[in-house]
């Protein structure tokens, strides 16, 4: 499953909300995401932060496809 995730660094908390499940669906996305971290982007730790934070989420398998250098990533929940 495919979603796209919006995400905001340097955040005093760490938080996921899912904003829509449809606005994206025609393509192919299951949904969009807005996600807050305490990380900084330096060094590729918000990324870090993000696969984490959404692995407890889903408690599923996450990578991300990308936008590796994006506020706006494209991210695979594996089944």
């Amino acid at each position: 499953m495919l979603i796209k995730v919006k995400v905001k660094t340097n955040a005093g908390v760490e938080s996921v909300e899912k904003i829509s499940s449809d606005l994206f669906s025609e393509e192919g996305y299951k949904g969009l995401y807005f996600v807050q971290l305490k990380a900084s982007p330096e060094g590729g730790k918000a990324n870090l932060d993000l696969l984490k934070i959404l692995t407890r989420y889903f408690k599923k398998e996450v990578k991300i496809k990308s936008g590796f250098t994006s506020k706006l990533k494209v991210v695979e929940i594996v089944d």
